[in-house]
């Protein structure tokens, strides 16, 4: 197994499309690969008790590749804003709680149980409308917002871990527009890959980074997202 291939591996959000996909491809190349979701396990991002619970079952194990597969489009039946007009603050706030806020959470509580002592990556499913610079439709205020904050936290710790281990590799990763039921409603006008192709794809990416690419914000092809 190449230094790039991780022997040991997390996926949190496990369950949904991206995440079961992840697991199974990281499974089927031979990683002893370990899956947390909320469906599953009652993994919660928005609860530090709940990951701290979690990551505490994992002490000493250590982990060449997590992968945060969470997140939500639509969170308690609020739909992307079309527009400033329609921004709620209850429903902006939640997008920030799981999207942003639960994301570095998850880094504080689950970072530790990356290996210190050679490569070892976190990497986090952004998007790419979490872009400012490839913002050009406007709308989905919350959403985009959030990601574009998630984006700032995946850099900050890819700066701080650089401290504890120089091998280390944080990355914030759009995987494509993938059929899954987070874009049934919304992905008519753009083409989809499938969670399976999505995985494979995101896989490779992730294995061709090196500690130079830390902090970066990729697309599913490997290509640079704007910020």
């Amino acid at each position: 197994m190449s230094d790039a291939a991780p022997r040991r591996a997390l996926v949190l959000g496990a369950s949904g499309g991206i995440g079961a996909a992840l697991l199974a491809g990281l499974r089927g190349a031979g990683a002893e690969a370990i899956g947390l979701s909320r469906r599953d396990d009652g993994l919660d991002l928005t609860d530090p008790a709940s990951l701290a619970r979690h990551a505490d079952t994992l002490a000493g194990t250590d982990f060449d590749l997590i992968v945060n597969a969470t997140g939500a489009l639509v969170i308690d039946g609020h739909e992307p804003e079309k527009s400033l007009d329609a921004v709620d603050p209850a429903a902006m706030a939640a997008q920030f709680a799981l999207n942003a806020t639960g994301v570095a959470l998850a880094i504080r509580a689950f970072a530790p149980r990356l290996a210190r002592d050679r490569r070892a990556v976190f990497a986090s499913l952004s998007a790419r409308v979490g872009s400012i610079g490839d913002n050009g439709l406007g709308g989905w205020v919350g959403y985009r917002a959030a990601k574009a904050a998630q984006n700032q936290i995946i850099r900050t710790a890819a700066i701080e871990w650089r401290r504890r281990n120089p091998r280390s590799i944080f990355v914030a990763l759009h995987p494509g527009t993938v059929r899954t039921p987070l874009t049934a409603k919304y992905a008519a006008r753009y083409p989809t890959i499938s969670p399976e192709d999505s995985a494979a794809a995101l896989l490779s990416v992730i294995a061709g980074l090196t500690p130079e690419d830390s902090g970066s914000f990729r697309d599913w092809k490997g290509e640079r997202v704007p910020w």
